[in-house]
């Protein structure tokens, strides 16, 4: 009788943990089914490239875990019963079916978070999705010279989307609002180099500014200003999928589910959440970031746990801590700001052509690692897995 585990979500932590997962457990012990909405892998750290007019390359799901011995699942989860163990789902044609589980791994991730400002949901522009990138492409390439484009938002994702923007299309009145200073967070070379690449592509940076409305052509601030905008992009932060909330499972308050240091939740030890939709902690207990430098590490913690137990393993003990914050902007600049454990800057940078083709290596990598999800792992030992019902077995064979 195998094992049956679900990976809900085939983004950067789904697809790593699934794929991790088929390589520590043996195909008899253990059936892993991923399930996705979508047939394709989105890059979700390129999407401010796609949206510019860059063409990304195609990564079908099917052809990533072909002969891994997991088995792709197209559909859209509706539900999750974590008292029942199963999931609901339903697929493009409306078909629904039930899933039943022995471990299950959530990994719906995030979507935008319009903060709920008013007009932002029917104006403004996201990137957190490829449908999202598109229409903003779309957008902008119907833009003629000279028309504003106002990207909200200070953080990793606006600095990135807005020296993309600029670049491209040096025609457009392109424009920055932060509710901090630009780039505060950063090391004051890291500061000095931002600002450098800002002023260089002609972004206009408003400081101190926090957007209180979106309107069809222009924004309203806090102090009762406006600022013009022809297009605007917002970038304000992540916010999860709601059904987390809905279900018995522990979550915060913003429907994040509290899990351990092994990713597992806190209330239901059948399930493991990794990515964006758990809420992890680091060093000092304080929350990690919701990014793909911490998602990954998230699914390699969550898969090795998952194997260990059903195996009678030793469970992992790595603690989950940041090296660098990786920013490009645009494609011929970059600035990599390096960070203590707790993501707090150093003094400690790397800039200019170097950190953009650092920061491509980064995402290159990440890509590669989904896209090859069984490589580079050791090889795995054969135990018998535990039984849905049982306790794990401490016998071993070889491989």
């Amino acid at each position: 009788m195998q094992h049956r585990i679900v990976v809900l979500g085939a983004g950067y932590s789904g697809a790593i943990a699934a794929g991790r997962l088929a390589r520590r457990l043996h195909r008899e012990d253990a059936a892993i089914t991923l399930v996705n909405p979508e047939p394709d892998f989105v890059e979700r750290v390129r999407m401010h490239q796609l949206a510019t007019g860059q063409d990304l390359r195609g990564r079908p799901l099917a052809e990533m875990f072909a002969g891994t011995g997991v088995e792709l699942r197209l559909a859209r989860v509706t539900a999750v019963d974590a008292d029942r163990k199963t999931v609901t789902t339903v697929e493009a044609g409306g078909a629904e079916e039930m899933l039943q589980y022995d471990t299950l791994v959530y990994a719906l991730g995030s979507a935008w978070n319009d903060q709920g400002v008013p007009g932002t949901a029917e104006h403004a522009h996201e990137i957190a999705s490829r449908p999202g990138a598109l229409r903003l492409r779309e957008r902008l390439a119907a833009l003629t010279a000279g028309q504003p484009v106002l990207v909200v938002g200070g953080g990793l994702t606006g600095l990135e989307s807005v020296t993309e923007i600029a670049e491209a299309r040096p025609d457009l009145a392109v424009a920055l609002a932060a509710r901090g200073g630009l780039g505060d967070w950063l090391s004051p070379k890291g500061r000095r180099h931002l600002r450098k690449v800002v002023d260089g592509l002609g972004i206009t940076a408003h400081e101190h500014t926090a957007v209180t409305a979106v309107a069809a052509d222009r924004v309203t601030t806090a102090e009762g200003g406006t600022i013009p905008a022809a297009v605007t992009v917002w970038t304000t932060g992540f916010t999860v999928h709601p059904l987390a909330r809905a279900t018995t499972l522990e979550v915060t308050g913003s429907g994040r589910i509290v899990v351990d240091g092994t990713m597992r939740s806190v209330s239901h030890p059948d399930v493991y959440a990794v990515g964006d939709a758990a809420m992890a902690t680091g060093p000092g207990d304080k929350p990690l970031r919701m990014s793909c430098a911490t998602g990954a590490p998230m699914a390699w913690q969550a898969a090795d746990a998952i194997a260990a137990r059903l195996t009678g393993g030793k469970l992992p003990k790595v603690p989950l801590r940041y090296f660098n914050q990786c920013i490009s902007l645009g494609r011929g600049q970059g600035l990599i700001q390096y960070v203590t454990a707790d993501d707090r800057a150093v003094g400690a940078t790397l800039t200019g052509r170097t950190a953009a083709l650092y920061k491509e290596l980064v995402c290159m990598g990440a890509a590669w690692a989904v896209a090859n999800p069984t490589l580079g792992l050791p090889t795995r030992t054969r135990r018998a897995v535990a039984k849905p019902t049982g306790t794990p077995e401490k016998t071993t064979t070889p491989a």
